[in-house]
């Protein structure tokens, strides 16, 4: 049991660190799983009929129970007054205070970090915004919004229709990036005592995002052409379709691997050729190589292109759905997923697996220390920290303070 317990610490470094999270949609609630899924006490603040991401329909449907666990819900009025107050009790108590509205609506509450700093210096506040100070920082914008004015929608679709990236890489990214900035603050503050406000912001997570395609102008002098067209710095970096319509993503990108594939496939003819030694030399014969490997791979199955190219130590991969995730041997074997039940729609209360926290601390993953909170379903474990009692909890209740 002891050993059991060094490895859940070891994996929960920010355990004994309190979070209040005024967010919703993405943006900030990824922030806020890192945090917990990372060990800290994310106390979640939703509005009295809770979070409206939890009532999110199509594509938006996956927000809420992908960045929502390891977090205590309270369900509260923020613009009652003793709602309020219950809000501040909170922010006192904590170390970190996360929140992505709209500029102003937070100063509007007096919640703001120049509102709270004079009686808690040592709070770190992040905010999560569009845009970081500058022209554009009262605009309000969103992923797709900042994907688009940041050449990522242009550099992921065709040349004249772009296109978004397939996630909400924008937000994720700037969550992350939020992250990052609370960590640095509270190493900070451990050195000096002082708290700090921190703010990520999506217009220039895209910037640095594209900031590949921007160097490569800079050192090429040529601006660089959407993905779906880009001149391909390695000779075999293709999809492959096989008789079966399976398909099937190849690069070989070293003369190493080239060797590896030529030596796997018996191709001792261009294992021999030294116009094909080098990756330049594949690159200029690209049109009789392609059509010849796709000739090589169509008649094979999936699983035995697979097992060949693994065996040669080959970069590859089968063209999945994010469906497929669920049953991915390596995932299940490794437990990469965890196990969360699902509080919305016709399907609340079943239970479903969504990725873990990407990272080990030595061979320990992040845990799940709290499912999905149900909108409210902590108000009185967080109000009885504060110090209230159950009649103080049922008279705001009764007052339409609480929600849930």
């Amino acid at each position: 049991m002891a050993g059991s317990r060094g490895a859940e610490e070891q994996a929960a470094p920010l355990r004994g660190i309190k979070v209040v999270e005024f967010t919703h949609m993405v943006m900030g609630p990824t922030a806020g799983v890192i945090l917990g899924d990372l060990g800290a006490d994310v106390i979640k603040v939703e509005p009295l009929q809770g979070d409206n991401t939890r009532r999110l329909k199509g594509s938006g449907a996956g927000y809420f129970p992908m960045y929502n666990r390891n977090k205590r819900s309270i369900a509260l009025d923020l613009k009652h007054p003793k709602g309020r107050d219950v809000a501040l009790q909170l922010i006192q108590s904590a170390d970190i205070v996360l929140e992505n509205f709209r500029t102003g609506t937070m100063a509007k509450l007096s919640l703001d970090y120049e509102s709270l700093k004079a009686d808690h210096p040592g709070l770190i506040y992040c905010s999560l915004k569009g845009f970081l100070s500058g022209p554009y920082e009262n605009r309000v914008a969103l992923d797709e919004v900042t994907q688009m004015m940041g050449g990522l929608a242009y550099m992921t679709g065709l040349p004249d229709r772009p296109l978004r990236a397939g996630s909400s890489v924008i937000d994720i990214t700037g969550g992350m990036f939020g992250v990052i900035a609370i960590l640095s603050a509270l190493h900070r503050r451990r050195e000096t005592g002082e708290g700090s406000h921190v703010t990520s912001a999506l217009f220039e997570t895209t910037a640095f995002l594209v900031g590949q395609h921007m160097a490569q102008q800079a050192v090429s002098g040529d601006a660089p052409p959407p993905m779906s067209v880009r001149q391909s710095a390695w000779a075999v970096y293709d999809i492959f379709e096989l008789d079966s319509g399976e398909r099937l993503f190849v690069g070989i990108v070293s003369d190493t691997l080239w060797q590896r594939f030529c030596e796997e496939f018996e191709l001792t003819d261009w294992a021999a050729d030294e116009t094909l030694a080098s990756n330049a030399g594949r690159v200029a014969a690209r049109e009789n190589l392609l059509p010849a490997i796709h000739e090589l791979f169509a008649p094979l199955s999936l699983a035995e292109l697979s097992e060949r190219l693994d065996r040669a130590g080959l970069p590859f991969s089968p063209i999945n759905t994010p469906g497929d995730l669920f049953d991915d041997p390596h995932l299940t074997a490794s437990g990469g997923l965890l196990p969360v039940h699902l509080t919305e729609g016709d399907h609340a209360g079943q239970q479903t697996t969504l990725p873990r926290l990407p990272v080990e601390f030595g061979n320990h993953k992040p845990q799940l220390h709290r499912d999905l909170p149900k909108t409210g379903a902590d108000n009185a474990e967080v109000l009885k920290e504060l110090g209230l009692d159950d009649e103080a909890i049922a008279a705001l209740a009764s007052e339409g303070v609480l929600g849930g």
